[in-house]
């Protein structure tokens, strides 16, 4: 075959492939259940969706098959270094929820309904997650609707329509608004020590960003449960020196679904506070908390010991790292 009939049969090939695959990916976008769907399970949802491995799959060392499902929705990042690491999120908390007993899946994506088929509880830390497509809309309502908790994070509640969020988790923030104090002082002041999410964080004071104008849910109203002093820096304007809540929970009923509940922690733009012991521990209560778990569940989760094998012999590498992570508390007689 000559060169430019090689070429050119090279070319013709590679052109009807785009064109397939573009018209795979259009007929896709209009039919979410496409041909190359995930194959249901047993239960009629995939099973990659529904956070539960298909059968005869291996586990995943150290993790707990029966613990609270969880799907973190992050997103791409959109700041500089150190802040709003919405994927360095789902890599760290993906493993730290594990850790503490979780059952974990997510995405960088809005989640599907069918991905939300198993999840008890959301966390969304993503910027601008307030703008929903049609389906994805329809996805986060049903999932609130049969009870599903959410956990919003910093910016997770700006959006075009404040008002529509604040009917999903209490409060919602105008996208493009100047609503925020940029390398802030946000000092923290517990209004309801009765939470047991606020525990250790009285006196708290994170170098951070808080929001000063919050479209608030009237009906039924938030909880809430610690406030800031708006910090003096530029961005703040004439708002500097107001009160504002910070961190609330909400419980209500989306359009008469069963009862469900969301928390709300509007810090998070500095990403190294997602470390700092006080907020961990306050998330991870807050997760277990929005899941209608027992409150301390995740926090206080310990692994079970590893199957003991013949007198002598070593556990496997994965079973002695979980053992250095959490080793057995000594006894006293």
């Amino acid at each position: 075959m000559r060169l430019s009939h090689r070429l050119s049969y090279v070319f013709t090939t590679a052109l009807a492939l785009l064109i397939c695959g573009l018209a795979h990916g259009r007929a896709r976008a209009d039919n979410p259940q496409a041909d190359n769907s995930p194959t249901p399970g047993a239960n009629g949802h995939a099973s990659v969706a529904s956070g539960q491995a298909p059968a005869g799959a291996p586990r995943i060392p150290g993790q707990n098959p029966n613990g609270l499902q969880v799907y973190l929705r992050a997103g791409l990042k959109t700041h500089g270094p150190g802040l709003h690491d919405y994927p360095q999120f789902l890599a760290d908390w993906s493993k730290l929820l594990t850790e503490h007993g979780a059952v974990v899946t997510g995405s960088l994506h809005a989640p599907l309904a069918q991905e939300l088929s198993n999840v008890a509880v959301l966390v969304i830390y993503k910027g601008d997650a307030g703008y929903l497509g049609a389906s994805d809309r329809e996805a986060l309502e049903a999932f609130i609707k049969r009870g599903g908790g959410i956990v919003s994070i910093h910016d997770a509640l700006c959006g075009p329509d404040p008002a529509y969020f604040a009917t999903l988790v209490g409060g919602g923030k105008k996208h493009g608004e100047v609503n925020y104090t940029l390398e802030a002082n946000v000092p923290y002041t517990v209004v309801d020590s009765s939470s047991p999410l606020m525990k250790g964080i009285a006196g708290v004071t994170l170098r951070d960003e808080a929001f000063f104008i919050v479209t608030c849910e009237e009906n039924p109203k938030s909880r809430v449960l610690a406030t800031t002093i708006m910090d003096r820096t530029p961005s703040a304007g004439t708002h500097k020196g107001e009160v504002v809540p910070q961190i609330w929970t909400y419980e209500h009923s989306l359009g008469g679904g069963q009862p469900a509940r969301a928390f709300v922690w509007m810090q998070g733009h500095e990403y190294a506070n997602f470390a700092e012991p006080p907020i961990q521990a306050m998330l991870l209560r807050a997760i277990a908390w929005a899941g209608r778990h027992p409150v301390d569940e995740l926090v206080d989760y310990r692994p079970p010991p590893p199957a003991q094998g013949p007198p002598g012999a070593q556990p496997p590498p994965a079973a002695r790292a979980i053992q250095a992570t959490h080793p057995t508390p000594a006894t006293h007689s």
